[in-house]
């Protein structure tokens, strides 16, 4: 697969997530780029703003297998990853896979289930691999989180664990739409109150298991100049060193964040990364990494004030 044939398949992922969801132009796009750069999205927003039917036609337009978990506050690490049921005829325990067996897993409201069960998927998220009784299973090299949340201030939510919110490449904020957006949405869902079913948009995979590996190997060779790549380590190290945060992204935050720019610069055209493929991409790689100190809402900071000051006096490199 070369550039021509990326843009190509870009093209027909995005002509057919169209069919279902309007608006949200900007969550697709960095929910493309999260896909060539292997990594796992966070979309968060309030309810009722798309963000599963985003999640499901996204997975839709993927010929890959899909499955989801709706978070409660009752579900179990076992009721995520499967356990051992002890079969009489064989006389020995089989596995009852559980629904991260799977290439594209939603995660549904996902901060709605206490921190012992968000953390089921640590090991699945990092490793594509998960143990169950000491015996480690693959999960498949396509194996990919999109998780929802409710904002955290919400009634009945739980925060998510650091060590699983370093491990997303994205959170992605999902907000209202526009007015001429919201006549849309009325005009293409206002006949019914459920939630709509793919299948009645016509929706076809746009893109199989191989068109997807091949995307990935043509993002992964792309050309990351020294330069750039200094870039990224001091947008990095600058969040550990503001005064307006307490804690700082991750060393794994700035090659997940290069990842990302591969795939930026690929989705371009581009067989090189720029500078502003790293601009465009830092807040959401960075904002749910850094922890603002106490008290920084009284001065009116915010996570994104922060890092645009953290983007706006890293020096570019020309």
């Amino acid at each position: 697969m070369d550039l021509n044939a990326l843009a190509a398949l870009r093209a027909r992922l995005l002509e057919t997530i169209r069919k279902v969801v309007v608006g949200h132009d900007q969550a697709i796009d960095l929910m493309l780029v999260a896909l060539l750069a292997e990594g796992h999205v966070l979309l968060e927003g309030v309810p009722g703003t798309a963000k599963t039917l985003l999640a499901q036609g996204f997975a839709g337009a993927l010929s890959l297998p899909f499955k989801r978990i709706q978070f409660t506050p009752d579900l179990m690490p076992g009721d995520v990853l499967g356990t051992n049921v002890f079969h009489f005829e064989r006389n020995q325990f089989v596995l009852n896979r559980g629904p991260v067996f799977t290439s594209i897993l939603l995660a549904d409201e996902i901060n709605r289930t206490p921190p012992k069960t968000q953390s089921a998927l640590l090991e699945a998220m990092q490793e594509r691999a998960v143990t169950i009784d000491g015996v480690s299973y693959p999960l498949g090299e396509a194996f990919t989180v999109i998780a929802t949340q409710n904002p955290i201030e919400q009634e009945g939510t739980y925060p998510l664990p650091e060590a699983q919110l370093d491990r997303f490449l994205f959170k992605i904020p999902i907000g209202y739409p526009s007015h001429e957006q919201e006549r849309e949405i009325v005009k293409l869902h206002g006949h019914r109150t459920a939630m709509p079913r793919l299948l009645e948009f016509g929706l076809t995979p746009a893109a199989s298991l191989q068109e997807v590996l091949d995307a990935r190997a043509v993002v992964a060779a792309l050309r990351l100049s020294d330069p750039v790549v200094e870039y990224v380590v001091a947008m990095v190290r600058a969040t550990r060193q503001n005064a307006g945060l307490m804690c700082g992204a991750s060393p794994r935050a700035g090659s997940m964040l290069a990842a990302a720019a591969r795939a930026r610069a690929a989705l371009d055209g581009r067989d090189f990364v720029i500078p502003d493929d790293v601009k465009q991409l830092a807040a959401p790689a960075l904002a749910h990494r850094v922890m603002l100190v106490p008290g920084s809402e009284i001065e009116g900071l915010t996570t994104a004030s922060v890092l645009q000051q953290i983007v706006d006096e890293v020096p570019a490199p020309r």
